[in-house]
C-alpha cells in the first residue's frame, strides 16, 4: 500500500464490497464463481474486487476456524486485567510481550474502562489457569493490580462459523 493511498473506511466500501466481505467472513473457502453469484457480479470483476480488498488491507488473510475443545479439551475463560494506576506504558509493553508468547492466551484486546485488557484464554483446567496467572501476578514488572476471570459455560454465538 503506497503512503498516499487512502486507508479503507466504511465510506469507501460500496454495497457489493460489503456483500463480498459478508460472504467471505462466513465462507472463506467459497469459489470465486459461487461468490460472484451470491453478490450478483460476474466472476472477473468479483475476483478484481477481492484482490483490491486484499491489497487495501481490508481483507487481512484467511484462516481455519478451529474448535479448541476438540483439539485440547479444557477450560475457556474471559479474563479482565487491570494494571496498577502508576504502572505506566512500560508495564503495558511488558504485559503485551508476555501474552504474545503465552500459548494459553488466544486473544488479547486493550480496552477502556476499569480494566486495561480483555483476554480469551484456554487452559487444561482451573489449576492450570491458576499457575499461569499466579506467575503473572508474581512478576513485579507487569504491575498487575487485578485479574477477574469468567469461565465460559457455552458459546451462544461464535465469532466465526
Amino acid at each position: 500500500m503506497s503512503m498516499n493511498a487512502k486507508s479503507p473506511t466504511a465510506g469507501n466500501l460500496d454495497r457489493i464490497d460489503v456483500a463480498i466481505l459478508d460472504v467471505l467472513r462466513r465462507e472463506g473457502r467459497i469459489t470465486y464463481q459461487k461468490l460472484s453469484e451470491r453478490v450478483h457480479l460476474s466472476p472477473r470483476p468479483c475476483l478484481e474486487r477481492v484482490k483490491k480488498l486484499e491489497q487495501r488491507g481490508v481483507i487481512r488473510g484467511y484462516s481455519a476456524i478451529v474448535d479448541q475443545q476438540r483439539i485440547a479439551p479444557g477450560l475457556s475463560l474471559l479474563v479482565l486485567v487491570a494494571l496498577s494506576n502508576q504502572s505506566g506504558r512500560a508495564a503495558q509493553r511488558a504485559f503485551e510481550a508476555r501474552v504474545q508468547v503465552c500459548p494459553e492466551v488466544i486473544e488479547c484486546h486493550l480496552v477502556s474502562g476499569a480494566f486495561e485488557y480483555s483476554l480469551r484464554m484456554h487452559c487444561r483446567d482451573m489449576n492450570h489457569y491458576l499457575l499461569v496467572t499466579e506467575e503473572w501476578l508474581n512478576d513485579a514488572e507487569l504491575h498487575i493490580d487485578k485479574l477477574v476471570s469468567h469461565p465460559e459455560l457455552t458459546r451462544v454465538k461464535p465469532a466465526y462459523g
